[in-house]
C-alpha cells in the first residue's frame, strides 16, 4: 500500500541521519534505525526502501511488540495447516511476503531469545521454513529494523542475541529526539498547522502568535514529532478567533476535574507517628485520615522531582547510561532500575 509521508527538518543533526540513511539505502545490506518513539522510525524505514533497488517490490511492516511472542513466528515465517491449535489451513509468513523487497521489523528489542534465533539464520543464510514444515525455502529479502532500546545493553544483559546484533548493524541510524532538533519546532508545527487548517476547510492559514510560540519551544516534546502534531492539530481544530492561534494545551488531560492519582496508602500506624511528630497531643483517628493524604502528594513530588533529575541527567550526558550512572552516584544497575521505575527506558536511545 502506498503512503503519502514526508519527512521535514532542517536541523543538523536530523539531516546528518537522514545523509546516513541515504547513502545506505543503495546497498543491499541490513540496516538498524534507533530513536525514541515519535521521532520517524518508520519514516526512515520507507526511505531506505524507496531509494534502494527494491523501490518496486514490497515494503512490509510488522511491529513485533503488537503480537503475543506465541504468534510471532508463524507471523514471520508463516505456518502450514494444523501446525499448532487454530491453523485450519496453510498461510505465508511476512518473509514470503517481502520476497524481492524489504522487511520493516519495528520495536525488534522486544522479539523472544528463540524468534531471534531463527530470524538468526533467515538473515544469514536466506532462508526461512514455515511452522509445521521441514522443508526450507529461500527468500529474498532486506531487513531494516528499529528499536527504542540500546540493544548492546540487552547483549550484555543476555537479553538480546549478540550474533544477531552483528549481522544486522551494518549501518546504525540513530534519530535525533526533537528537544535536540530546536530550529525544527516551528518548522513542523507550521506544516502541520497548515494541513490541519486545510482539512477544516478553512481560507487562511493564521500562523501561531508569540505565546503559542514560546510554549511550543519550551515544551520538551517527550513524544517528540508525533506529540507535536497532536497539539498543533489540535490547538487548530480548537481555534475560533481571526488572528494567529496563541491558545495551545499541551496536556490535553489537564483539567482540575481530572480524577487524582494516589500513591500506596501509609499504615494507620506510620500515619499516626508522623500526623503526632512534635507534638505532645495524642492523634485522633479523624487526624490520622487528614494526614495519610499528605504523604501520599510527598511521595508524588519525590517522584516528581527523581524523574525530573533523571531526565535532565539523561540529557546533560548524551543519554550514555553509564556516564549518567557516574554523575549521579549511582551504579548501572541502580540506574536500570530507576528508569524502569519511571518508565523512562524507551526514552534512551
Amino acid at each position: 500500500m502506498e503512503r503519502a509521508s514526508q519527512v521535514i527538518g532542517q536541523s543538523g543533526a536530523f539531516l546528518d541521519a537522514l545523509e546516513r540513511a541515504s547513502r545506505a539505502a543503495a546497498l543491499d545490506r541490513p540496516v538498524l534505525v534507533i530513536g525514541e518513539r515519535g521521532t520517524g522510525k518508520e519514516l526512515v524505514a520507507e526511505r531506505l526502501h524507496r531509494l534502494s533497488q527494491r523501490w518496486d517490490h514490497p515494503l512490509v511492516i510488522m511491529n513485533c511488540a503488537a503480537l503475543p511472542e506465541t504468534l510471532i513466528e508463524a507471523e514471520l515465517f508463516g505456518h502450514e495447516a494444523g501446525a499448532f491449535t487454530g491453523a485450519t489451513k496453510a498461510r505465508v509468513g511476512r518473509f514470503e511476503e517481502a520476497d524481492g523487497g524489504t522487511l520493516f521489523l519495528d520495536e525488534l528489542g522486544t522479539l523472544s531469545m528463540a524468534a531471534q534465533e531463527r530470524l538468526l539464520r533467515a538473515v544469514e543464510y536466506g532462508e526461512i521454513t514455515r511452522i509445521g514444515s521441514s522443508r526450507p525455502m529461500r527468500v529474498d529479502v532486506r531487513i531494516v529494523a528499529a528499536t527504542n532500546e540500546h540493544l548492546p545493553d540487552k547483549v550484555d544483559h543476555h537479553e538480546f542475541r549478540a550474533d544477531l546484533l552483528d549481522r544486522l548493524s551494518f549501518e546504525v541510524v540513530t534519530l535525533p529526539p526533537l528537544r535536540s532538533r530546536a530550529g525544527d519546532i516551528h518548522v513542523l508545527a507550521d506544516h502541520f498547522g497548515r494541513r490541519m487548517a486545510a482539512e477544516l476547510g478553512r481560507e487562511r492559514w493564521p500562523g501561531f502568535g508569540p505565546v503559542a510560540v514560546d510554549q511550543l519551544l519550551k515544551h520538551r516534546w517527550p513524544g517528540n514529532v508525533r506529540e507535536l502534531r497532536n497539539v498543533v492539530e489540535r490547538a487548530v481544530y480548537r481555534w475560533e478567533h481571526g488572528g494567529p492561534i496563541d491558545s495551545i494545551e499541551i496536556d490535553p488531560f489537564a483539567s482540575p476535574y481530572r480524577p487524582q492519582s494516589r500513591g500506596p496508602a501509609m499504615p494507620r500506624a506510620e500515619a499516626s507517628v508522623m500526623a503526632g511528630a512534635g507534638t505532645d497531643q495524642p492523634v485522633q483517628d479523624d487526624e490520622v485520615t487528614a494526614c495519610e493524604v499528605g504523604p501520599s502528594d510527598f511521595k508524588s513530588r519525590v517522584a516528581l522531582f527523581e524523574r525530573d533529575l533523571l531526565t535532565r541527567s539523561l540529557a546533560e550526558n548524551r543519554f550514555n547510561q553509564r556516564q549518567t550512572a557516574d554523575a549521579l552516584g549511582l551504579s548501572y544497575d541502580q540506574l536500570r532500575h530507576a528508569l524502569r521505575r519511571h518508565d523512562l527506558i524507551g526514552t534512551v536511545a
